[in-house]
């Protein structure tokens, strides 16, 4: 017979939250906060992979008889659902300015009521058995209230501060964004190389030359020793002008010249260099988009306009030299994907100095470790390096900045930061903080990841988890990253609606062997069904052998067991997946199991047996199928839920969930 998930899975769903079993019960506690996905989100290949993975160690350690908790929620994502509705508005001919701040809001509260909670209803699908009666959102009254006393702390100690420094700034969002919500676009360009004086530069960026304020060269660089620290005379499309040659070890002597113009006002390194050298800010570009007075005659121009007039007035008075071809990183919003412009800008920022020590401290004395340990280095690279924290967003929708008069919002990931703690009871913080295993992506180590770390020991004084555990990316076949908008994404619930939940999980599990990626091919999903299918039938075949078995026999009669062949490989198949799943080796525990039921008890004993009528045989095919179960039940939790039923066990549990796991 086929096994048809559609008759099973939403059933035994149902039965589960009924049952109330997804709340902890037990005495030692375990706990995973589940990476809260963002409001304006559907599931995607990454979340069911995520899912998957949490769900097995959750459901693994309720059957050991652990307190377990998965905690849910969702982020508020400022930027991400501030932009998800003004295209809805856009529909309608307006923009949010139309609406004002409070009816705009409004309007989000509205979208988040009929669609935020989309992606955790599609999480049941998959079979995720969080508490549900404990879901937070990230504007929740309480997490507000959590956000409001962290900024608050931070800017007592003196670690908060508003000040002026170039920043990126999306131009069609309007607002700041950190150094890590940037995404890089490999993209064709030109390089123009521009007389200065006696000397040559090079920039991808000749309308920025406009508020340059010195030129820098590496002081090793024999070149270019007769200039440091002279100013001289160049001539530019406003006119002469003088500028200062300074020397930094900073400067790149291979790139372009080796010689490289100053724009503090325009370039995160040229502010440093500003900064260092007390170089002169000129701003010739608005947070608009647009060019500003200081740019003279080309005030008002886009950027891109600015810069094909620029080009050829620099033709015009013969001071562009030479045009190259070339490729290099483009800086574009992770959000819209505009070109982010890098702009002087008046923002909040927070002192990351002692709280990347704390950071990097948890991860070195052990207290938090990765898995796979490689991805330590990412994290350590990033914080040995970091900069000030440019909180603050020129948003509506977030949590706004606790201080009168101020009306930016808070980055989204400072509230995220938040996430293992905030919002939760005293005695949930009592029970359950720290946590045990955060799953997550290796795009956010930094983003998320580390700013938990030193937000956990800044505000609970202790780590908020143990293990950090990088699960790989999914990949499409051909190794190209999933996306919806390039055609290239899968959707997982296509996938639970065409095989069913458990074949997409034990599909998924099946090929995790902790590779960096995941190259997902559907052969795996379709396995996946065919095991169940091969579950199903098997449980059938043995449910018909013991209809005549009293329930009061089935631990009664395995001294002949404990001596067999099956006996020997089950115990030895119990090792192995629970040595496994203790190192997070998802893909071998589903291969040992998968292996052993389907060769060495369908193929060999299953068979064997058809030969035999007695007591002792049906009990150990009753025994080998219930342990089998429970051992199945965190990758395929609805077919093993559904058998289990059946069987006819003596002290059966309310639920497989709580069955004792084989040790």
């Amino acid at each position: 017979m086929l096994y048809d998930p559609k008759q099973v899975e939403d059933k035994i769903y149902k039965f589960w939250e009924q049952s109330g079993l997804f709340k902890p019960a037990g005495k030692k506690p375990f706990t995973i906060v589940l990476p809260p996905p963002n409001i304006t989100g559907s599931l995607h290949m990454g979340h069911a992979l995520n899912a998957t993975i949490q769900d097995i160690l959750v459901r693994q350690r309720r059957m050991r008889g652990f307190k377990t908790l998965w905690l849910p929620g969702t982020d508020h994502a400022g930027i991400a659902t501030q932009n998800v509705v003004e295209r809805e508005l856009k529909k309608e001919g307006k923009t949010r300015f139309d609406l004002g701040r409070e009816e705009f809001i409004k309007r989000i509260w509205q979208w988040r009521e009929k669609y935020g909670s989309l992606i955790l209803d599609q999480l049941k699908k998959i079979g995720a058995s969080c508490d549900w009666s404990r879901t937070r959102f990230t504007m929740d009254e309480n997490y507000a209230e959590s956000v409001k006393a962290a900024f608050l702390h931070y800017h007592e100690k003196g670690w908060i501060y508003q000040g002026e420094r170039t920043i990126n700034w999306c131009t069609r969002c309007g607002t700041s964004l950190s150094d890590l919500e940037i995404e890089y676009k490999e993209e064709p360009a030109q390089m123009y190389f521009i007389k200065y004086g006696p000397l040559t530069i090079a920039t991808t960026r000749p309308e920025t030359k406009l508020g340059d304020t010195a030129v820098a060269v590496n002081p090793k660089d024999r070149r270019y020793k007769q200039y440091i620290g002279r100013t001289i005379d160049i001539n530019t499309v406003l006119g002469p002008a003088k500028m200062k040659v300074i020397a930094d070890e900073s400067i790149d002597m291979n790139f372009g010249t080796g010689a490289m113009k100053v724009t503090p006002a325009h370039d995160i390194h040229d502010f440093e260099l500003g900064e260092k050298y007390g170089l002169e800010r000129k701003q010739v570009i608005g947070p608009d988009g647009r060019m500003t007075k200081l740019a003279g005659k080309y005030a008002g121009l886009k950027v891109m306009e600015a810069r094909e007039q620029v080009i050829e007035d620099m033709k015009r008075i013969g001071i562009l030299e030479k045009v190259e071809p070339y490729t290099h990183n483009i800086a574009r919003c992770y959000r819209c994907n505009s070109v982010l412009e890098p702009i002087l800008s008046k923002q909040w920022f927070l002192k990351m100095d002692e709280l990347a020590k704390m950071a990097i401290k948890a991860v070195k004395s052990g207290k938090v470790k990765f898995i796979p340990k490689r991805w330590e280095k990412i994290y350590f690279d990033w914080l040995k390096n970091v900069k000030d924290w440019c909180i603050s967003r020129q948003l509506w929708w977030g949590h706004k900045i606790p201080i009168e008069g101020v009306n930016d919002v808070l980055d989204t990931w400072f509230s995220s930061a938040l996430w293992p703690f905030a919002g939760l009871s005293k005695s949930d913080l009592e029970n359950f903080y720290p946590s045990n295993v955060l799953s997550t992506a290796r795009d956010i180590i930094n983003l998320w990841v580390g700013r938990m770390i030193f937000s956990g020991i800044e505000f609970m004084g202790r780590e908020p988890f143990s293990t950090v555990l990088i699960h790989p990316t999914v990949l499409t076949k051909e190794g190209k990253r999933m996306s919806k908008s390039l055609g290239t994404g899968i959707d997982p619930l296509l996938l639970i609606e065409k095989y069913g939940a458990d074949a997409t999980r034990f599909g998924i599990a099946y090929q995790l062997f902790g590779g960096q990626d995941v190259k997902f091919t559907e052969d795996n999903i379709v396995m996946g069904r065919k095991f169940c299918n091969k579950l199903w039938n098997a449980s059938s075949f043995v449910l018909m052998q013991i209809s005549d078995l009293s329930i009061y026999e089935i631990h009664s009669n395995l001294r002949g067991f404990r001596k067999s062949l099956i006996a020997e490989q089950l115990n030895k198949t119990i090792k192995s997946v629970n040595k496994d799943l203790g190192n997070y080796e998802f893909g071998k525990a589903a291969h040992a199991v998968y292996d052993f039921f389907w060769h060495d008890f369908c193929d060999v004993y299953i068979e064997e047996s058809k030969n035999k009528n007695d007591a002792e045989t049906k009990t150990n095919l009753l025994y080998v199928l219930l342990t089998s179960l429970k051992l199945l039940h965190p990758f395929v939790p609805f077919i093993t839920e559904e058998i289990y039923q059946q069987l006819p066990i003596k002290d059966k549990k309310t639920s497989l969930m709580t069955e004792e796991w084989p040790q």
